[in-house]
């Protein structure tokens, strides 16, 4: 992010680490220092030592260490750019931005969220004394939502009648559509989005409300949910999940997170004391909701939804599906496990009947292949022959989709023993589906992908290429694709500038992977897919900059890799961001296609030499 030098130093100069730091767990002094119990991660004794002089911070316990901007950034989740923010806020500080565009933009987006955060007063208020919210009111009480609950949460009402909030906020047309509270109807006059809905406010990792969710009245027509609108310029669906900020400091001590399907499922379960629950708002589970957790140091994440959904449904429900999940366990280097909820019951229906159920199921948990490999064989018949052989193809079935074959056989062994067969034989039956289905794959072009397969960053940057080539014009090199497969796609793609000359002379994996692509064009902005790959490429760097320094015996070289790693973790950040996206993949690319040629041809290099000196 491209703020000032300066008014970084003025942010620290301003800020007392040891006040900051004293919000978040008891500090005392110990003699020119001060000690605390680190809040990062959780002890009983003091190991946290805070310097006042030096403006640092080191625990001896976890041994995290920084200044306040990056106890900031551990505590609240937080990038650099959003913790100087942040601290600036609270000390009255103007920031100034290297890019005169990037200034504007923020300019407009504080704008925008100052219209958000005055209608969520509007409609908290509304709902607390207003007499058309009456009924809801009565509703909410009904559900177990008292006055104080209704405060916690912020929780409004939006009236029936259109024009009433538009007239409250008094923003320009522009400004209405992009805060996503209003739209412009056809005879050019405001009306508001939101129209007889209870309302849920949405905050994001930093404490901003960003939209709503909105739950219409029982037995009134229309969707039950409604969100603020994709349109809206403060709100990403996929980057944001409800309560994240309510509980991040819990999440962050506990090292995980509990993951829910509505806004009632989060207050639930806070109000049974599982202070660690995020919801989606109205879509998917995704890679930037598990991105977000895994920055709040969850490394555990507990699925917890209604019993008679659960298994492949569920998951697809919450996520791209369980090959995804999988996927998303070994990238991000997590746990996937699931709360065995009774049947019936979402989590926010238990709070309030069953708390201390709801308890034990979120603190006992299943693994998630576990938890599927269960209900296959519960709802199945183990009474014959015959039925135990199709209970034990189906789950073997679930067991297949696993990447890793250390935790599939344990699994074969399992249904082997509940169902009678033998072990060696369900292992039998269990390769041969993988192998048919990876056969399918390369040699057919068999298009096995369902439900659960998504695109690769990679496969939309080479579909990007494909269908959008001067778009991707010198913004993309083979050099950014890892997966040898696409990066032979992309290559063949660009001396023969089409799919069909290029699948030619390719390996059939990497000419399955052309005519995949080529019959589907994307939709995905091209900014969002170059920095998705830019991150990934940026990540495999990062890594080869940290062998390089820890083999190196070069102190040059050893101080040229720290200041190329602390680059790319800045550039890295400003790809989050979408303000600061467009500059950061202008300045990133470059360096990265730049670092993957001098690689490839030092990985060259020596080839050249080892075959020239076998000895």
């Amino acid at each position: 992010m491209g703020i000032m030098a300066d008014d970084i130093a003025r942010v620290r100069a301003a800020t007392d680490i040891v006040a900051i730091i004293g919000e978040h767990t008891e500090i005392k002094r110990s003699g020119r220092q001060w000690m605390a119990r680190c809040p990062l991660h959780g002890e009983r004794t003091p190991s946290l030592s805070v310097s006042p002089d030096k403006g640092v911070y080191y625990c001896f316990g976890c041994q995290r260490s920084g200044d306040v901007i990056t106890f900031v950034q551990e505590i609240e989740g937080l990038d650099f750019g959003g913790a100087v923010e942040m601290l600036a806020g609270r000390a009255g500080i103007h920031l100034h931005y290297t890019s005169r565009d990037e200034s504007a933009a923020r300019s407009r987006r504080r704008r925008l969220l100052e219209a958000v955060a005055r209608a969520r007063d509007f409609y908290h208020q509304r709902l607390l004394d207003g007499r058309d919210a009456g009924p809801a009111r009565n509703y909410l009480r009904s559900r177990g939502y008292d006055s104080d609950l209704v405060r916690r949460w912020k929780i409004g009402w939006a009236p029936a009648h259109g024009e009433i909030l538009a007239h409250h906020v008094g923003l320009s047309d522009d400004d209405l559509r992009d805060s996503g509270l209003g739209r412009i109807n056809d005879r050019g006059s405001q009306y508001d989005f939101f129209r007889g809905r209870i309302l849920f406010p949405i905050n994001d990792e930093r404490g901003d409300t960003v939209g709503f969710g909105g739950r219409v009245m029982p037995g009134v027509d229309g969707p039950k949910y409604m969100n603020t609108s994709t349109e809206a310029k403060t709100y990403n669906k996929s980057r944001v999940l409800y309560g994240l900020h309510e509980h991040r400091k819990e999440i962050v001590k506990a090292g995980r997170a509990v993951v829910c399907e509505g806004y009632t499922d989060v207050i639930g379960c806070a109000e049974a004391g599982i202070e660690l629950a995020v919801a989606t708002c109205g879509t998917a589970l995704t890679a930037e909701h598990v991105r977000l957790l895994k920055r709040f140091s969850a490394s555990r994440l507990v699925l917890a939804f209604d019993a008679d959904a659960a298994g492949a449904a569920a998951a697809s429900r919450l996520a791209a599906g369980a090959r995804q999940l999988y996927a998303w366990e070994q990238e991000f280097e997590m746990e996937i496990w699931v709360a065995k909820l009774p049947s019936g019951q979402d989590p926010g229906e238990l709070a309030r009947t069953e708390p201390d159920a709801l308890r034990a199921a979120v603190e006992n948990p299943e693994r998630f292949l576990q938890f599927r490999v269960d209900r296959v064989l519960a709802d199945g018949d183990l009474s014959t022959y015959e039925s135990r052989a199709k209970s034990a193809e189906r789950a073997v079935d679930v067991v297949s989709e696993h990447p890793n074959p250390l935790v599939r056989d344990p699994q074969i062994v399992n249904i082997a023993e509940r169902c009678q067969f033998d072990i060696d034989l369900l292992r039998v039956y269990a390769n041969s589906i993988r192998s048919r289905a990876e056969d399918r794959t390369v040699h057919t072009g068999e298009d096995t992908r369902d439900e659960d397969i998504r695109l690769t960053p990679e496969d939309e940057a080479l579909q990007l290429a494909i269908h959008r080539p001067g778009e991707a014009a010198g913004r993309l090199h083979a050099t950014l694709f890892g997966d040898p497969v696409r990066r032979e796609a992309f290559q063949a793609l660009q001396d023969e500038g089409e799919v069909v000359a290029a699948s030619d002379r390719v390996s059939p994996q990497a000419a399955q992977t052309l005519h995949r692509l080529a019959v589907d064009d994307g939709t995905a902005a091209v900014d969002d897919v170059l920095a998705r790959i830019a991150g990934i490429a940026a990540r495999r760097a990062m890594n080869e900059l940290r062998r390089q320094a820890a083999s190196s015996h070069d102190p040059a070289m050893r101080q040229h890799c720290s200041v190329s790693l602390a680059w790319l973790k800045s550039q890295t950040e400003r790809l989050e961001e979408r303000p600061t996206r467009t500059q950061a993949l202008a300045d990133l690319l470059p360096w990265l296609i730049e670092h993957g040629r001098r690689s490839e041809a030092s990985v060259s290099g020596s080839l050249v030499a080892s075959q020239a000196d076998p000895g």
